[in-house]
C-alpha cells in the first residue's frame, strides 16, 4: 500500500536508479485549533541543544548508495525525542551540506526538504544538486533525514520479504469480503509493525516535531532565519515552520504544493484529480481521446485484476503494481514515452516495463532490497492525520471517487480507511494549520499540470497563510514541482527571491 505524494525529485530518482530503457507536534498533542501543539517560541525548543557544536565530516555512503563526492559533508544533530521534555532524551537527526561556492555574500543556510513524508535530504541533495548551483553561490546547501527517515532514527515496520509478499497477494481494490479481510489485515499488521519498530518513536515523528528540530538546525546553523526551500510534502512541513515560528521566516520557497485545507480524504480526491488530469494530459498530446485511452488503461487494470501477467522474471505484474507503474510516469512528462512502450508491452502481455516502473516507485533494488520511504511516509502522516475511516465509510465513497478517476479512484477511495487503519497511535489533527500572521513573505509555486499535488493547493495554502505572507504565482507546466523544469521564468524568480529578496507580485503567471 503507498501513498502518491512524493517530490519530483525522489520519484525521477527512484526511476533512474532502476536503470529503466523502458521499450518511478513537537509533542504528541496537537491540532487545527492550537497549531500543532501550540506556538513556537521565538528561540524554538531543546534549550541547551541549541549551543551544540556540529561535528562535520566526510560522508558516508547510503545504504544500498554510494558516498557522495568530497565537497560534501556529513553531520549528526542531537534534538529532543519529545519536545515537552526539552532536557529528556535526543535522537540524532542525519544532515548534509554543500558549503557556499563563495562567488557571493554568503547569505546563510537554505534547507531543503524534497518531500514523502520520508524521503531522505542526506541521499537527495547531491543527486540534485546540479539544479541549485546558483542558489549555491551565496548559501550553504543543507538537507537532512527527518526524524523516523532514513539514517534519523529511520521506521522499519516489515521486512523486504514480507513487503514483497504484501503486493503480490493483496488487492488493493478487494472486491471480496475475503479480500477486504486480507487488504485490512495488512494494514494493521503493518501498523502494528511500525510500532514493534519505531518503539517510543512512534508518537513522536510529525511534521510539527520536524518543524522544531529544523528552528533547532537554524539555531546550530548559526542563523538568525530560516532560509528554506520545500517540495511536495516539504511544502506543508514549511507551513508549519511557518505558523510556529513566524517571527524565524526568512527566506521560504514552497513548489508542488500540498493543500493545508484538506483532510485525509480530500487529499485522497485531490490526487484522483491530479493523476487523472495528467492521464488525460498525457493521451491529449498523443492526439488521443483521454476517455478513450482511460478507458483501455482501465480495462487493462480489469484483466489484470482477474489474473496477473507474465513478466520476464519469476514475479508477475498484478492490477496494484501496474497501477503504481502507470502512476510514476506521469509525475514528469518526460516519462510519458516510458509509459507509451510499458502500455503497449501489457497489451501484447508482457508486463516486464510496468513492473520495473512500479519498483523504481517503490525502491526495490533487483535484488529484492526495499527503501523505508514508505514505512516512515505512512508513521509520519498517521500521526499527523486524526482521521481513521472505517471500511464501510470507504466503501459509500467509491462511486465518487471512480467518478473522478476510472483508473486511480478505487485505490485511493479504499486507502481513505486502509492507509491509517487500526494505527497504533491516534493522530494530532484533521488538517494542518499554517497561518503565520507577521511572517515575512512566503512564495508559493502551483503548476497547472501537477498530478501529486493539484495546483489548486497552491492558491489555498497561500490564503492560509494570510495577506501579505502568502505570495502566488502559477507556472502553466506539466509535472510535479515547477522549478528547475524547464521554465527560465520559474527559475529566474524563484533565484531572484531566494538569492536578492526579491518578493514577486502576488498573482504572477509564467506561461510554460
Amino acid at each position: 500500500m503507498q501513498r502518491y505524494v512524493r517530490s519530483a525529485a525522489l520519484a525521477a530518482a527512484g526511476v533512474l536508479m532502476a536503470g529503466l530503457a523502458v521499450g518511478c507536534g513537537g509533542s504528541s498533542d496537537g491540532g487545527k485549533s492550537d497549531g500543532q501543539g501550540g506556538k513556537g517560541d521565538a528561540k524554538g525548543g531543546g534549550k541547551g541543544l541549541a549551543s551544540q557544536k556540529l561535528d562535520w565530516g566526510r560522508c558516508e555512503a547510503p545504504e544500498g548508495g554510494s558516498a557522495p563526492g568530497s565537497e560534501w559533508q556529513c553531520a549528526t544533530l542531537k534534538v529532543p525525542l519529545d519536545y515537552a521534555k526539552p532536557s529528556g532524551e535526543t535522537i540524532g537527526l542525519a544532515l548534509i551540506r554543500a558549503k557556499s561556492t563563495g562567488k557571493g555574500d554568503r547569505i546563510g543556510s537554505l534547507v531543503f526538504n524534497f518531500g514523502g513524508p520520508g524521503g531522505s535530504g542526506v541521499s537527495g541533495l547531491p543527486s540534485f544538486a546540479d539544479m541549485y548551483g546558483s542558489l549555491r553561490e551565496r548559501y550553504d546547501l543543507v538537507s537532512f533525514d527527518p526524524r523516523g527517515v532514513g539514517a534519523s532514527e529511520g521506521v522499519r515496520c516489515r521486512d523486504d520479504r514480507t513487503t514483497q509478499a504484501a503486493e503480490e497477494k493483496v488487492d488493493l481494490t478487494p472486491d471480496t469480503p475475503a479480500e477486504e479481510k486480507a487488504y485490512f489485515k495488512d494494514a494493521a499488521d503493518f501498523g502494528a509493525g511500525c510500532a514493534r519498530g519505531a518503539k517510543k518513536l512512534i508518537g513522536h515523528i510529525s511534521t510539527a516535531d520536524a518543524a522544531r528540530d529544523m528552528d533547532l538546525m537554524r539555531q546550530v546553523l548559526g542563523d538568525d532565519k530560516l532560509h528554506y526551500m520545500g517540495i511536495s510534502y516539504g511544502t506543508e512541513l514549511g507551513g508549519t515552520y511557518a505558523h510556529l515560528f513566524p517571527k524565524r521566516v526568512g527566506r521560504l520557497a514552497m513548489d508542488a504544493v500540498v493543500d493545508p485545507s484538506a483532510d485525509s480524504v480530500g487529499h485522497a480526491e485531490n490526487q484522483a484529480r491530479g493523476f487523472q488530469r495528467a492521464l488525460d494530459n498525457y493521451f491529449t498530446s498523443r492526439g488521443q481521446d483521454p476517455k478513450a485511452g482511460t478507458k483501455k488503461v482501465a480495462k487493462l487494470f480489469e484483466r489484470l485484476d482477474a489474473e496477473p501477467m507474465r513478466t520476464s522474471g519469476d514475479r508477475k505484474l498484478t492490477e496494484s503494481l501496474a497501477s503504481t507503474g502507470v502512476l510514476v510516469t506521469l509525475y514528469s512528462k518526460e516519462t510519458w514515452p516510458m509509459l507509451t512502450s510499458a502500455l503497449a508491452d501489457a497489451e501484447k502481455g508482457d508486463g516486464t516495463a510496468l513492473l520495473r516502473l512500479a519498483d523504481a516507485y517503490n525502491e526495490r533494488d533487483p535484488s529484492g532490497r526495499y527503501s523505508t520511504q514508505s514505512h516512515a511516509q505512512r508513521a509520519i502522516s498517521c500521526l499527523d492525520t486524526k482521521a481513521r475511516s472505517t471500511p464501510e465509510e470507504a466503501k459509500k465513497r467509491l462511486d465518487r471517487f471512480r467518478e473522478i478517476s476510472p483508473v486511480f479512484g478505487g485505490f485511493l477511495g479504499w486507502d481513505t480507511a486502509g492507509w491509517c487503519y487500526d494505527w497504533p497511535v491516534a493522530g494530532q489533527h484533521d488538517s494542518p494549520e499554517v497561518s503565520a500572521p507577521g511572517a515575512a513573505p512566503i512564495l508559493v509555486i502551483g503548476n497547472t499540470g501537477d498530478p501529486a499535488t493539484p495546483y489548486e493547493g497552491a492558491r489555498k495554502m497561500a490564503d492560509e497563510l494570510g495577506k501579505g505572507v502568502g505570495i502566488h504565482m502559477t507556472w502553466k507546466g506539466e509535472g510535479h514541482g515547477a522549478y528547475g523544469n524547464g521554465s527560465d521564468c520559474v527559475d529566474d524568480t524563484v533565484d531572484d527571491y531566494l538569492l536578492k529578496g526579491e518578493v514577486p507580485k502576488d498573482g504572477k503567471v509564467c506561461e510554460s
